[in-house]
């Protein structure tokens, strides 16, 4: 399962909303970038299809919920870019993450405390 940008959007305004129509979900996305009605029921459909998105059709609009879940979808992505951007090595992403931003202190007290507990494991 690697959803594509497009679906990864549309996963995370299912993952805020719980449950949606494509109506909602195309107005949605609409707030960040310009998007065509048909084709936002397209890639639902796509979904749904692929599995990503589990769809309610008893009511006049169908209603649409994440299938997959974010701590997943976002392990999955990472496992596969720390495989094919990083060599394997999660140490270089954790690296390249922390150089192209500046973490806030909270953040880094955030980032050392699971250092901690991952030395404790």
């Amino acid at each position: 399962m690697k959803p594509t940008e497009s679906e990864l959007e549309i996963l995370q305004i299912l993952w805020q909303k719980k449950t949606a129509t494509v109506r909602e979900v195309h107005e949605a996305l609409l707030e960040h970038k310009n998007s065509v009605y048909t084709t936002t029921l397209k890639l639902l459909q796509i979904m749904f299809e692929k599995g990503l998105v589990h769809r309610n059709d008893e009511a006049k609009s169908h209603v649409y919920t994440a299938a997959v879940t974010k701590a997943n979808t976002q392990q999955h992505l990472v496992s596969k870019m720390i495989e094919s951007v990083f060599n394997g090595s999660p140490k270089e992403l954790v690296m390249q993450a922390l150089g192209s931003s500046q973490p806030s202190a909270a953040e880094l007290a955030e980032i050392e405390q699971l250092i901690a507990q991952l030395k404790n494991n």
